[in-house]
């Protein structure tokens, strides 16, 4: 596990300084270059990792939820819910994870019993479980709020939780996804991460971007039984640094057959 090579690992050296106020680059369980990694930071949507793990062992697939006032009014990126639709669960986290919808999010939030104040709850019990101390959730959707920050370190080890899940780790390497309400609405879903379909072994995981917490990315690239994971919080040029961090992670790991 990657998490578990993540605890015993030295520091790196700051290979890409100034590509990100925080940043981490992990190949097989073994840090190969980082910078800031327990600094508390906004992580933005990658705070719907968390929220797709807690949803995953409450719900099931394949329940209905109805479309809550609140969810229809959600701003920021959006599958475009309105009000009294009816989706279910599975398509509601397809829409999280892969369009970062904000919509799909409170529709899910507002679902569970509790509701938002309950689901984050279930949040902060589960990063105190795994031992996140970098890490605490104010809202299930990643908006900015005081007392809402986590660590690259921290976003690592709830990315491998997620990966672990079989159906959300094949979830979010999809490059797209159509998902049709109950009411017959169809969505066309495309993933937000640009590393998919464009970097070769690219499997997810995750993007972000708030005006506090900049643009984020969690990436996950599997090449040849080589897994290189990146951890990205307000980046330069979250594209770009990613590809040269992901291409010199496989240089510095892979051996010449």
């Amino acid at each position: 596990m990657l998490c578990a090579g993540l605890a015993l690992a030295q520091p790196a050296p700051d290979r890409f300084a100034g590509a990100a106020a925080a940043y981490l680059v992990i190949a097989d369980g073994r840090t190969l270059y980082s910078a800031a990694t327990d600094a508390r930071l906004p992580p933005a949507s990658l705070t719907k990792m968390m929220t797709a793990l807690v949803i995953e062992g409450l719900a099931q697939p394949d329940t209905e939820v109805v479309v809550s006032a609140r969810a229809a009014k959600a701003g920021g990126a959006r599958m475009g819910l309105k009000q009294g639709m009816r989706l279910r669960v599975a398509d509601l986290v397809a829409g999280m994870l892969l369009r970062s919808a904000n919509d799909a999010c409170y529709a899910l939030a507002d679902h569970i019993d509790g509701g938002e104040r309950r689901l984050v709850e279930r949040m902060n019990d589960r990063a105190r479980t795994m031992a996140l101390t970098a890490t605490h959730f104010r809202n299930p959707c990643g908006f900015d709020a005081p007392g809402q920050h986590s660590s690259a370190a921290d976003l690592a080890r709830i990315a491998e939780a997620l990966l672990a899940q079989p159906t959300l780790a094949v979830l979010v390497a999809q490059p797209k996804l159509r998902v049709v309400s109950r009411d017959g609405q169809a969505f066309q879903l495309t993933n937000t991460n640009a590393l998919i379909g464009r970097v070769p072994g690219a499997r997810g995981v995750k993007t972000g971007f708030t005006d506090r917490a900049g643009h984020c990315l969690v990436g996950v690239v599997e090449r040849d039984g080589v897994r290189v994971l990146i951890v990205l919080l307000n980046a330069r040029d979250r594209w770009w640094d990613a590809a040269a961090m992901i291409d010199a992670a496989f240089d510095a790991t892979m051996r010449p057959r």
